[in-house]
């Protein structure tokens, strides 16, 4: 099959998703522009801040994006391209938006409060504090995964090529070009609250200049291991500045640099064409492992991702201006999320050789592929190569400082209860608390696992993130079930996903315990914070599903009190 062909059954496929099903959600849970969203009610002006819908859908997708929809099709595709094309499409409509509509409406409704705060409410303290620490454990994996890919994209390294050298040198100094034009940006907008049409063009002309002079003068030439220092001082400010500071303003911009990214694609792909040279199944059994529970922990962000759930109910669900706005940020943002992932099976299936994968990064093997096609539309390849690795590594830029942002509120969160009054709290809450004491609480763990290097935590980072989607999907529905919406188009996801990466979790733990310090290519401490971490998960996980099952399936105490009266 050509790559037109694959794009369109996708592009259609999608755009029915959006269409019919998920109108049909905001229909049934009862989507009203007639309440206050909690950005209007509370406009804190530090996270609570009502924003106009593109510039939410901008941070939104900036944030879930990361590189993991270029990573793991690239790297699912051992199995073939079509269990990879399947699971990107039913996972991205029937799994991936449904979490993340789900997340963002269930917070909405509590007041922008995170899943944590929903599970307490719904569920219990005890089931709240042990998602937190799931949470906590979870964003030093992300942070940790995607700091290493962010160096890595901006460093010099000698194993690297002198292309992906200089390329790097681009990247680096027009990302940082980005976020001081960010800084700017938001000020203006905060204080000047231009309308869309302004947004856009300065958005446009600034994305311009920063590009041009980041690509001409690439004056910021520092190895892998500096920009792992800068990335971390780099997340620890952005975590705790205020969102309209840098948060906004910064994913804004992003957005459309990488939209533009996925659009120039869509259209190289449907210039070029490009043979699908990959084979079509491989079996059940790949060099990857078997294809349950394998390709869907792979594939992770492309099809659904747990992290998504903390974007849409710990960040943009406290930007939210109106309801209504809700479904476009965030199932719109996941089914675009999807397209990304087919783009990027399209392109390693159109360099493979002889069915067989090049060698490379897949952040590398997807820039070559899309700059191939570019270049048949008249664009040099040596441009088009530095600006789509641009965009890959905002991707995971975007992603880094949310994900911090998250694991920051969420271990602020595990030491609060909500009838506590912040201003009036012991000196231990007030210490663990503070926002920069709580940030650096999650950087520290997390600067020590990216020593490990990505390669070797992905598949912990990929079956955690899906382990996380069962939580949000478990506890969302035993919120719907209390406030008497349907929840039914929950559970199939939920127990799915479940079997999927409880099984990986399982096979993780036991093949490191089995090749422990065998193998030089990976180091006995990254083999045991795997081990530990997964440990870890797997408990936390289990005993809050289970609190949230006996809520979902018995009886609720109103009515044990009524057959008790009867």
């Amino acid at each position: 099959m050509n790559g037109i062909t694959i794009m369109i059954i996708s592009i259609v496929a999608l755009v029915a998703g959006y269409i019919f099903y998920g109108r049909y959600l905001a229909k049934k849970w009862g989507v009203d522009n007639n309440r206050k969203t909690p950005a209007v009610e509370i406009n804190d002006g530090i996270d609570y801040v009502p924003t106009k819908k593109q510039v939410v859908f901008g941070h939104q997708f900036a944030s879930i994006a990361g590189a993991g929809p270029i990573n793991g099709p690239i790297q699912a595709a051992v199995f073939g391209w079509i269990p990879v094309l399947l699971w990107c499409l039913i996972g991205g409509i029937f799994f991936g938006a449904v979490q993340d509509f789900s997340s963002m409406f269930a917070s909405v409704r509590n007041k922008g409060r995170s899943i944590g705060i929903i599970i307490e409410n719904y569920v219990g303290k005890t089931g709240k504090r042990l998602f937190l620490l799931f949470v906590y454990f979870f964003s030093i994996l992300v942070v940790a995964a995607f700091s290493d890919i962010v160096a890595k994209s901006f460093g010099i390294d000698p194993s690297f090529t002198d292309q992906v050298n200089y390329a790097n040198t681009q990247v680096a100094f027009t990302s940082t070009l980005f976020i001081v034009a960010a800084v700017g940006f938001g000020f203006f907008i905060k204080y000047k609250q231009p309308g869309t049409a302004a947004n856009t063009t300065i958005s446009i002309i600034l994305l311009i200049a920063c590009v041009a002079i980041g690509c001409l003068f690439p004056v910021l030439k520092f190895s892998v291991n500096t920009w792992m220092i800068l990335v971390f001082i780099y997340i620890l400010i952005a975590s705790v500045t205020p969102v309209w500071a840098l948060l906004q303003p910064r994913d804004y911009l992003n957005s459309y640099l990488l939209i533009f990214m996925i659009a120039a694609a869509v259209i190289g792909i449907f210039v070029d064409n490009p043979p699908m040279q990959l084979p079509a199944f491989t079996g059940f059994v790949s060099s990857a492992g078997s294809l349950f529970p394998i390709l869907f922990v792979t594939v992770a962000c492309g099809a659904v991702s747990g992290f998504h759930s903390l974007v849409s109910s710990e960040t943009a669900s406290k930007q939210v201006e109106k309801e209504s706005d809700m479904l476009p940020i965030s199932y719109g943002a996941m089914l675009v999320e999807s397209l990304l992932g087919v783009i990027a099976l399209i392109a390693v299936g159109s360099v493979a050789v002889n069915g067989v994968i090049p060698a490379g990064t897949p952040q590398v093997i997807f820039a070559n592929a899309v700059s191939g096609f570019l270049s048949k539309l008249g664009i040099p390849s040596d441009i088009s190569f530095t600006l789509i690795s641009l965009a890959v590594s905002a991707f995971a830029l975007t992603s880094l400082d949310s994900v911090a942002r998250v694991g920051r509120l969420s271990f602020q969160e595990l030491f609060l209860d909500q009838e506590d009054d912040e201003k009036a709290l012991p000196k231990w809450k007030e210490i663990l608390t503070n926002r920069w004491v709580a940030t650096i609480i999650v950087l520290v763990p997390s600067f020590a696992l990216a020593k490990v290097g990505y390669q070797e935590i992905w598949a912990l980072f990929g079956s955690a993130n899906q382990l996380l989607s069962v939580l949000a999907l478990a506890a969302v529905a035993v919120y719907l079930k209390k406030v008497k919406k349907s929840n039914k188009m929950m559970f199939f996801p939920m127990f799915f996903m479940l079997a999927v990466t409880v099984c990986a979790l399982i096979q993780l733990i036991f093949n490191n315990i089995m090749t422990f310090g065998a193998s030089a290519a990976v180091s006995a401490f990254g083999q045991a914070m795997q081990i530990i971490l997964a440990a870890i998960l797997v408990a936390l996980a289990i005993v809050v599903v289970v609190a949230c099952c006996k809520k979902l399936f018995g009886r609720d105490e109103e009515d044990n009190k009524a057959k008790a009266k009867a």
